[in-house]
């Protein structure tokens, strides 16, 4: 008997008990969805971790950490300035820096009329908008004019809008607000992001030089690096740290921060829990295939007559071995397919609402459908090599 002709009797038994074979295939279902929309999800989610941590590829951190002796001989160390200008200055000069990201926060209340909210003041330089960037919803983003002469201009995000104004009608663009008494006028508004991973929090970004006459301060808390390419990276980070150490007469205080090492850190992490979420979803295919074996062992013994006419006709065991094989791996292939379509959807949706990218693994996809058709032969052999093994005598006589 053909290989055709075995699928073709596999598809007639299991029409001919429908509801037994869709309860039989549904740990399968279950088995192969869970784990392509596990791993999907794990996926998407990791990438999501690292753009948030690691932004631009080629972007390096620099951060100013005293050592324990300074601490101990001088403990008013931690409270000097981290960066100023004059070093901003020095690492543009590095041939491998690109631009220098500069940024400083302080967390203060903002006014509007009689209503007020908390926010995080956020003074950048025009770097900033060239390596990281603000998506402008309505209005203006800051230009080269405004950092110059450091205007008392802002860009806002939009949760301002239910916090400041109790008419919902009243737009924030061209207002004036008081950061810290100081009059700033908002002329734009940051267009807000969707996703789990983004936060509904008041920011406020303004040119560095209105942040410091704001708070009467010179200092810069932090500064990132754009090298010229991927690698010069580690070349930039370390001479601009060096300079830094020596202009200021420091023993490695000033160190760099590679947020790609940390991003790496983040996936493996998030691949170590989607293995393990992944074989916890796993052990439903093998409560499945159980399952499968169960019911071939009903059929075997359903079909004895069957099988018995089969070998006085000239079936071999083997011949009849390959049936029921055939049959177990039917049920677990529809099974495989129909949970790799649920799976996909199921990961496609999570992506959807989540706000990230669909990363369905084609690997995964065809692993999970040849693990379900395995599952079918390892749980199914057992049945098969029972119904090859009937005596034909003895089965012709099965009532």
């Amino acid at each position: 008997m053909s290989v055709l002709e075995n699928i073709k009797m596999a598809f007639a038994s299991l029409r001919a008990h429908k509801m037994r074979s869709i309860l039989t295939m549904l740990g399968i279902i279950i088995g192969v969805g869970s784990v392509i929309a596990v791993v999907a999800i794990g996926q998407g989610g990791e990438a999501v971790l690292k753009s948030q941590f690691a932004g631009e590829s080629n972007t390096i951190e620099l951060f100013y950490m005293p050592s324990d002796e300074e601490i101990e001989s001088n403990s008013s160390v931690l409270f000097e300035d981290a960066f100023t200008q004059e070093d901003i200055d020095a690492i543009e000069t590095i041939p491998e820096v690109e631009k220098v990201v500069a940024t400083s926060s302080e967390s203060s209340i903002v006014r509007y009329r009689q209503e007020d909210s908390e926010a995080m003041i956020m003074g950048i330089n025009q770097a900033y908008l060239d390596v990281q960037g603000l998506e402008i919803a309505e209005g203006r983003n800051l230009m080269a004019a405004d950092f110059l002469g450091g205007s008392r201009v802002a860009v806002v995000s939009e949760k301002f809008q239910d916090d400041l104004f109790a008419d919902e009608d009243e737009k924030l663009l061209g207002k004036v607000v008081y950061i810290d008494a100081q009059p700033v006028e908002i002329i734009g508004v940051i267009e807000s992001e969707g996703g789990i991973f983004s936060f509904a929090s008041n920011m406020v970004y303004v040119p560095m030089k209105t942040w410091q006459s704001i708070y009467a301060k010179t200092s810069i808390t932090e500064v990132a690096i754009k090298a010229v390419g991927p690698d010069d990276v580690q070349i930039a980070g370390e001479k601009a740290a060096m300079m830094l150490n020596q202009m200021h007469d420091k023993d490695d205080a000033y160190q760099i921060l590679n947020m790609e090492e940390i991003a790496e850190g983040i996936g493996k992490i998030t691949r170590i829990m989607t293995i393990i979420i992944s074989s916890i979803a796993g052990v439903s295919l093998l409560v499945g295939g159980i399952g499968v074996m169960n019911i071939m062992l009903v059929s075997v013994t359903e079909r004895t007559r069957e099988i018995g006419v089969r070998m006085s006709l000239g079936a071999t065991r083997g011949q009849i071995l390959f049936q029921f094989l055939i049959e177990a791996m039917t049920l677990t292939l529809i099974g495989g397919l129909v949970g790799m379509l649920l799976g996909t959807g199921a990961a496609l949706a999570v992506s959807y609402f989540a706000g990230w990218p669909p990363l369905v693994s084609l690997p995964v996809i065809i692993g999970g459908i040849l693990f379900s058709m395995l599952i079918g032969i390892v749980f199914g052999l057992l049945p098969a090599n029972k119904a090859s093994r009937l005596d034909p005598i003895e089965s012709l006589r099965y009532e």
